[in-house]
């Protein structure tokens, strides 16, 4: 058994709050301790937290009260609150949380091995630094399967949406050098990466604070020339930024997915004036079409956002006539979380919780129609598909195709007579559609 003191980790979030949690673990492991998976193995628990809506929030308080139980037993010494939540309550957290050992704020990242070392030297630690120290990059200990994992290009947001807490949260908008992208693009590939996501808070903005320009289209093709990667897949489009430039990127470089996540929020100009964000949906059914005029077999992915301060039924409906038009192939939709701190939090005409609930769920109703037309489109066709597993019970492969992005989307289940492993490209001929999933069987 290993005499180093054990540190374990929980990651919380988005994929982009995930890589800070990598960076940190490779940290603390370079410092010489043990880390895993299971609080109750280790002396320090480092939980990094989202704190971007109220579900977060919850979720995050959750798991710290859980893992604060396990200190109650004795099966853990010391606990570690990292991350969005601790960043956004730096005030109010340390009287709150008092079963907290240290508090390391979204500034301080690179500070979390001094903050295991004061921790267990009995100390309680406050580490707040200023948002523009936000660690960018660093040595990964990759948590995702090496055959798929996470690129994040930037970090923070400049686009201040009157309902968004990230600038408050993370920071303005700061890129990473396209060099160094690259380079750590290679280093996955090394490691068996063959899907590589590109993320960011807004990647259509990549450059433009350090280059004066969006180098996004530049980056891409750079990214395309790394040897081993296969797939190369972009979130986070701003639809007001997607220039021809990189429509054409996007078409041209057959490493990247043709699969566009553009979050829209809403489609009625008079509401996304009232978010400080530009279109309305003509111009967004503009873009649509655009996109799959000019990228043949593209997959639409948005979100949008139900319940905003003045929402009125007329803009609602505007919105759902949108969606009829529009018909993306994914979409996730959300109620408005009144974020403290932002504008839309004091704005008039809050719009009650039960209304929101219903206009969620009519969005739901509407988007599953489109889905379950577009699935039974695809029966008879054949995709590649990534393995990602195996499901013992229901005794199917399972993976994702271009059509799919991990963590969101649904997912392809297959029969195969062959052993297939994870991380392996198959053809997959589409024989059903259950629910959100797609039924498969391989094509030798």
């Amino acid at each position: 058994m290993s005499d180093k003191t054990a540190v374990s980790f929980i990651s919380l979030g988005c994929a982009k709050n995930q890589i800070n949690t990598e960076i940190m673990i490779a940290a603390v492991r370079n410092a010489g301790y043990e880390i895993t998976g299971e609080p109750e193995k280790s002396k320090v628990c480092v939980i990094n937290t989202c704190g971007f809506i109220e579900d977060a929030k919850k979720e995050a308080l959750e798991t710290f009260f859980e893992v604060a139980q396990l200190k109650k037993e004795k099966k853990l010494e010391k606990i570690i609150v990292c991350g969005c939540l601790a960043q956004r309550y730096e005030t109010e957290i340390s009287d709150e949380l008092y079963e907290a050992d240290g508090f390391v704020g979204v500034g301080s990242f690179s500070r979390i091995v001094e903050a295991v070392k004061k921790v267990l030297d009995g100390e309680r630690v406050m580490f707040f630094d200023d948002l523009s120290n936000l660690q960018l990059e660093g040595e990964r200990f990759v948590i995702s399967p090496p055959f798929s994992t996470y690129l994040k290009i930037a970090d923070g947001c400049s686009n201040r949406c009157s309902y968004c807490a990230i600038p408050i949260i993370r920071g303005d908008f700061h890129s990473r050098p396209i060099e160094n992208i690259v380079a750590e693009a290679k280093t996955l590939a090394e490691n068996g990466a063959k899907e590589i996501i590109v993320v960011a808070q807004d990647t259509t903005n990549y450059g433009i604070d350090i280059y004066g320009r969006r180098a996004l289209p530049e980056l891409l093709n750079k990214l395309c020339d790394v040897p081993g990667i296969e797939w190369i897949r972009i979130m986070y489009l701003y639809p007001d930024k997607i220039t021809d430039e990189l429509i054409d990127v996007i078409k041209n470089q057959n490493k990247i997915v043709k699969y566009i996540e553009m979050p829209i929020q809403h489609a009625s100009g008079e509401i996304l004036r009232a978010m400080n964000r530009p279109g309305d949906s003509k111009t967004l059914l503009e873009l649509v079409n655009r996109l799959r005029r000019n990228i043949p077999g593209v997959v639409l992915r948005t979100t949008v956002m139900v319940g905003f301060p003045g929402e009125t039924e007329q803009n609602f409906e505007e919105l759902c006539v949108f969606l009829k038009k529009a018909r993306f192939d994914k979409l996730g939709v959300f109620e408005f979380s009144p974020e403290i701190g932002t504008p839309a939090y004091v704005a008039q005409n809050q719009i009650p919780d039960d209304i929101k609930a219903v206009r969620a769920e009519t969005i739901e109703l509407l988007q599953s129609e489109i889905v379950l037309e577009k699935q039974l489109s695809l029966i008879g066709k054949t995709y590649t598909v990534m393995c990602e597993g195996f499901d013992r019970f229901a005794e199917y492969y399972y993976g994702r195709s271009y059509m799919e992005a991990p963590d969101i989307d649904g997912k392809i289940f297959f029969k195969s007579d062959d052993i297939i492993c994870s991380g392996d490209m198959c053809s997959v001929r589409i024989t059903e559609s259950m629910d959100f999933e797609l039924i498969g069987e391989i094509v030798k």
